[in-house]
Order: structure tokens, then C-alpha cells, then sequence
């Protein structure tokens, strides 16, 4: 259980009244997190930051202990990094492809993933296809088996995308794509924080994530997981003096496990801070917030089409805690920006985000309300009262 008057005790962003409904853009961060990145940061200007960074080995490695602790994993499979398209992008450019080669990715995925697809297969001569979702808006699973074949090498899973409160069946379309041969990479940047990961459930080959949105971490945070098998035999597309040693003037031994994946230079007041972002979650519970956010994107599910002309767009038959929707008549962005002078915070999810979902659907943006489990049912009930206020 929840104490909520606790939670938002331990929340400063809460103290100036307003309803914060964006955990799914860059969340609010617990005392404890700001408090450890700015002592950091003041011990830094102390003794300077390579004394200061020595001084923490053990609480940045204790970092990977607390993530995988969170995900299922082993430390020796954590990479850190300073985002979940750092991490994406740091997996899917180490993926050997030559002419010929397939990347698949579902309607539901980011942007910069697909982006960074395209690329990909124009340097390679691979190409890039979307598997289709099914009539609820999920990944269709079906549709993913009748594409796969022997020169599928990469399929890009969306656990939870950007745009909505759709969850997509990970771990059976990973089983479908791991009959085929293919390396499966989730982007959770969605999900982290806020809907149970374990990637032994899932058997996903390697997953990215951040930790400014449901971690509720300092924003230039993230990490990858890589499974064991990978991590010890994959080469990164860079390396520097941390990923690998030079051991001789013509060659370099890589590290032994996911640290391969990351560079010397890091910001460490920030991943010290995103330790304590972790460590913050698994101490209040994960299922129990888990279950917090959950109950309050039903909540706002169950009172927005109540709202003349506010239709809800969330896809799927599971859902996160992000609540899509669109009002008749209203402007997304013109909306976001009325709601916050009402002190409410909201975001907009426009179709270049999620290209394929979006125009498929024939929609331009989206409002996107994401509430975390510190937000409060009178913080809903005055959101609701807002927007029905702005769309009379």
C-alpha cells in the first residue's frame, strides 16, 4: 500500500500546487534523487570530479545492482548510458547486416528508432519493415510470424509506446522471433517504472530504457541490458579506453561483459542519482506503484468520455499509465498550454513521434495525460474539472 501523504511529502515539485500529469515526458523526482545528483555535484567542485567519482566506486556499481535487481538481470548485463535512444541506437548499430538483411519494426515504434533503422539498412543495403498490429492496436503476432525468415537479423519491439496506453504482448512475439533466429530489442522507455519488467519473462535479447520517466531519475540517464550470451560475444560499433584495453600497439581486448557498451566519460552526479531513483522505487514497492498508476490512468479512462467531445485513444486491450486523447474542436498544443495556466501539467504526443500509428489512425497529436502514483484523486478530479472548464 501506498502512503501517499509520504509520497508527496517526498516530492518538492509538488509543493507549488500544481496537478503533474507528464511522468511519461520527464517525471518529478524524489527528494532523494536531487539531493544525492547536487551533493555530488557540490563534493565535485570540493576535490574535483575524478577524486569525487573514486570516491563512489562502489555506490556506481551498486547502480547496476539496483537496476537489475528491478529488471530480472545480473549487474554484469547493465550498460549505463545517458538515454534509452543512446542505448537503442548503441545495441542496434553492433547488429552485423549485410544486403539483404531485414529489420522489422512495429507501428507502435519511436521515432528515433526507426530512424536510426533507416539509416541502418541504407548503409548495410538491409531493409526495414513494419509488422502490423491486430484489430486492438497490438503488435499482431500472427502478422509477425508470417514475415519472419532466415534474413530477419533485428526485430524492434515497443513495450509501451510514447503515444498512448497501449502494451504490447513482448513476450510472445519475442518467442516467435526467436524461432525464426532473430535478435529481439525492446524499448522500454515507456515501461520502466511503471509496468512489471522482467526480462527472463520477457526473453528479450537486449532492452533500453531512461531514467527520467517512471524512474522518476535526472534527465541524461539510461541504461541497456544485454543478455549474458551477447554481451560477452558482441562487438560495439565504438569503443573507447572503458569498452575495451589496448593491450598491444595493434590490438584492443574488449570488456568482458556490458560495460563494453559504455564510454569512460559519464555524467556521475547524475547516475548516482539515477541509483537513487531506483533504489527509491524497490524500497516503496514496485508492484504497489505499479498498481498506483495503473488505478489512476483508469480512473481518467473512465471520467474523459464522460466530457462532450473528448474521445479517448488509447489502443489495446492492457494498458500503462499513459491516457491519450483528443477534444473536439481544440487544438492539442493550444490545449497543454491552457491547461497549464490552470497549474495542470500535460504534454502532446504529435504524429511524428510514432509515424506509422499515428497517420494510420489519421491523427495529428494527441494530449497524453500521465500520472504517477503520487498524484492524488483531488489532483484527477481538478484536471477533469479543467479541461471541462476550457472545452464547454
Amino acid at each position: 500500500m501506498i502512503d501517499l501523504a509520504a509520497l508527496r511529502a517526498a516530492t518538492p515539485g509538488l509543493d507549488t500546487g500544481q496537478v503533474f500529469l507528464d511522468s511519461a515526458g520527464s517525471s518529478l523526482p524524489p527528494r532523494v534523487v536531487t539531493d544525492t545528483v547536487i551533493a555530488h555535484l557540490r563534493r565535485e567542485a570540493e576535490i574535483g570530479g575524478y577524486r569525487a567519482a573514486n570516491e563512489r566506486l562502489d555506490d556506481l556499481a551498486a547502480v547496476k545492482t539496483s537496476i537489475a535487481t528491478l529488471i530480472g538481470a545480473t549487474p554484469d548485463t547493465i550498460a549505463l548510458s545517458d538515454s534509452a535512444t543512446r542505448s537503442w541506437t548503441d545495441f542496434a548499430y553492433s547488429v552485423p547486416l549485410s544486403p539483404g538483411d531485414r529489420i522489422l519494426i512495429s507501428d507502435a515504434d519511436y521515432a528515433s528508432n526507426a530512424i536510426a533503422a533507416l539509416q541502418l539498412a541504407g548503409r548495410t543495403g538491409a531493409r526495414v519493415e513494419h509488422i502490423p498490429s491486430d484489430a486492438t492496436g497490438r503488435l499482431d503476432t500472427t502478422a509477425l510470424a508470417n514475415l519472419l525468415d532466415e534474413r530477419v537479423r533485428l526485430v524492434s519491439l515497443q513495450h509501451a509506446p510514447t503515444n498512448g496506453g497501449l502494451v504490447n504482448p513482448v513476450a510472445e512475439a519475442t518467442r516467435v522471433a526467436h524461432e525464426a533466429g532473430a535478435l529481439v530489442l525492446l524499448d522500454a522507455c515507456q515501461s520502466i517504472g511503471q509496468l512489471p519488467l522482467d526480462v527472463a519473462e520477457l526473453g528479450v535479447d537486449a532492452l533500453s530504457a531512461t531514467g527520467r520517466k517512471w524512474l522518476r531519475g535526472p534527465r541524461g540517464t539510461g541504461f541497456l541490458y544485454v543478455r549474458a550470451e551477447l554481451a560477452r560475444s558482441m562487438e560495439p560499433a565504438r569503443l573507447d579506453l572503458h569498452s575495451a584495453q589496448w593491450v598491444s600497439p595493434g590490438a584492443y581486448r574488449l570488456a568482458e561483459d556490458a560495460s563494453r557498451f559504455e564510454f569512460w566519460e559519464c555524467d556521475v552526479a547524475a547516475r548516482l542519482g539515477l541509483g537513487a531513483a531506483v533504489d527509491y522505487l524497490l524500497a516503496l514497492g514496485p508492484a504497489a506503484v505499479y498498481g498506483a498508476v495503473a488505478e489512476r490512468a483508469a480512473y481518467l479512462r473512465a471520467l474523459l468520455p464522460e466530457l462532450p467531445g473528448v474521445t479517448v485513444r488509447d489502443l489495446g486491450t492492457e494498458h500503462s499509465g499513459i491516457v491519450s486523447f483528443t477534444v473536439d474542436g481544440h487544438d492539442p498544443v493550444r490545449l497543454r498550454d491552457r491547461l497549464a495556466e490552470h497549474a495542470v501539467t500535460v504534454t502532446v504526443s504529435h504524429a511524428s513521434s510514432t509515424l506509422l500509428d499515428m497517420t494510420g489512425r489519421d491523427l495529428a497529436a494527441v494530449v497524453r495525460a500521465s500520472p504517477h502514483c503520487f498524484v492524488s484523486p483531488a489532483d484527477l478530479d481538478r484536471f477533469v474539472a479543467a479541461l471541462a472548464e476550457l472545452t464547454r
